[in-house]
């Protein structure tokens, strides 16, 4: 954090400083290494003893699992993962957990075989578009095929179209296509919690866009930011930032 302040100053001078640190008091920018206090504020609308299903989707190397495991110790966690060297490496570190179900694919709106690209394998940059990252000298030449599926069937043959207590999203800008795909279970989750920020440029979708489908499915949305949850009361275009955020989606 001190190196990007640093960073920040010699780049853009004190009113780009002023700036980006004005938007991380809104949680604008914070989300980027936030997982325990991600996890602690979608806790703040549930009962911990009471969560009994968890659904990660985008699980990486397994870290934002093994937080719900922490505070839910006795909730069910699925959690959806399609690169195959991360596949691999959640099954190892879950494999003595019975409470946790490792699913070797990706979500969307409907069941496809496509191409994960990534600067390298296993990567959590890895998105479901080749992403233009050349201003970050970053590259996305790697990538493998891999299976997406329909979360609503997903629910209604596995889970017995359940209710959910937490449903999280981090799968690089590709988050509305996979609430689309949750079709009917939408209706059974709690709470909802997912990143938005640079990734969702390259796939041109808007916090708009999850305003507009969350709300009218009778949610309230929420920003998670250092100091807690804010809540977001209306819709505004000056809340489209792409630095990344996080934010919660609360059943009322």
């Amino acid at each position: 954090m001190i190196k990007k302040i640093f960073l920040m100053a010699k780049q853009d001078g004190f009113i780009g400083l002023l700036e980006y640190a004005l938007g991380y008091i809104r949680g604008i920018g914070y989300g980027s290494s936030s997982v325990k206090a991600e996890i602690a504020s979608v806790s703040k609308f549930l009962n911990s003893d009471a969560v009994k299903i968890c659904v990660d989707v985008g699980g990486n190397i397994g870290n934002y699992t093994a937080e719900l495991r922490k505070k839910f110790p006795n909730s069910i966690i699925y959690t959806f993962e399609p690169s195959a060297t991360n596949i691999t490496k959640l099954k190892a570190r879950y494999k003595d957990d019975p409470n946790v179900n490792i699913i070797p694919n990706g979500l969307s709106d409907e069941s496809a075989t496509v191409e994960l690209y990534s600067n390298e394998p296993g990567s959590a940059l890895g998105s479901l578009v080749k992403r233009d990252l050349s201003h970050l000298d970053i590259d996305f030449e790697s990538h493998e095929s891999v299976q997406l599926v329909r979360f609503e069937s997903f629910w209604k043959e596995t889970l017995n179209s359940c209710y959910i207590d937490v449903l999280k999203l981090d799968i690089e800008g590709h988050e509305i296509k996979a609430l689309i795909g949750c079709g009917a279970a939408l209706d059974k989750v709690k709470v909802i919690q997912f990143e938005f920020g640079g990734c969702n440029i390259d796939t041109r979708t808007f916090l708009k866009d999850f305003w507009t489908l969350l709300t009218s499915r009778g949610f309230k949305l929420y920003r998670i930011t250092p100091f807690g949850v804010q809540p977001i009361n209306e819709y505004r275009e000056r809340d489209e930032h792409f630095l990344t955020a996080n934010y919660l989606a609360v059943a009322n």
